[in-house]
């Protein structure tokens, strides 16, 4: 095995340590929490299930604000690493119960947080699913990585703003095409707030929506949009440097 290609130690064990915050996470809530019947604990599908979700831990948010905090969090980066589709919902549900600021980030904590999970879970065994999901996008992915290697920040705040790429094709894919941990953090974690301003902000009024489409409406599309132009400007700009040589991926699990 060639040394770029060992999974180094301290990438491993911020790996455990997400891995171990999440189940103590989860323990702790179970056996702090009081008696009762958590029959509409689930994950919710639509927005009704969520509305009703919200009704019930609305009662236990003040009380147990920690726990709620706790189990939230545990869930949702459950969600992005193993890519359970929903998190808008989850995403929803913080502005109902937290508010403006404190919902966008625990939003983007979690979802960075489940980001960097999903990362390090992919560079231990995700690549063989990866070429078999999605041959041509992690083709396309990998040459444009390459290609704006110099200014790959830029490249994946772009992505992460804009539906260019889904973000958990982004979230397996950028240990295969050696996409710096440090640059796919911060580029996660700048590159989600917009979003997760958005969705916060729909679900302080969650009673009043009655689709996902409501979400979107003209002035947060025109919101995401420059956001994602002024990020991509700088990496469009260096595109005429000499592109590096484009590396061959080879099919394996090491």
């Amino acid at each position: 095995m060639g040394r770029e290609d060992k999974f180094p130690v301290w990438e491993a064990s911020l790996g455990a340590g997400v891995a171990a915050v999440f189940a103590a996470g989860l323990v702790g809530v179970y056996l702090s929490m009081p008696d009762s019947d958590y029959s509409f604990l689930k994950l919710p599908r639509n927005l009704e299930e969520l509305q009703i979700l919200t009704g019930h831990l609305e009662n236990y948010t003040s009380d147990y604000t920690v726990q709620v905090l706790v189990g939230y969090c545990a869930v949702y980066i459950f969600m992005q690493t193993f890519m359970i589709p929903g998190t808008i919902f989850m995403s929803l549900l913080a502005g109902a119960l937290f508010g403006q600021l404190r919902g966008v980030a625990l939003v983007v904590f979690a979802a960075s947080a489940g980001a960097s999970s999903c990362y390090f879970l992919s560079k231990l065994i995700g690549k063989p699913l990866v070429f078999s999901l999605w041959p041509d996008k992690l083709t396309f992915f990998q040459k444009q990585v390459s290609k704006r290697r110099e200014k790959l920040l830029n490249y994946i705040l772009f992505l992460r703003v804009t539906p260019t790429l889904p973000n958990t094709f982004i979230n397996l894919a950028s240990p295969i095409v050696d996409v710096p941990y440090h640059t796919f953090l911060l580029g996660t974690l700048i590159g989600l707030i917009p979003a997760a301003y958005v969705t916060v902000r729909a679900g302080i009024a969650l009673g009043e929506l009655t689709s996902l489409s409501d979400l979107y409406d003209t002035q947060s599309m025109a919101l995401l949009f420059l956001i994602g132009v002024v990020s991509v400007t700088p990496a469009l700009l260096g595109k005429d440097e000499a592109p590096e040589k484009t590396p061959e991926i080879a099919v394996g699990t090491s």
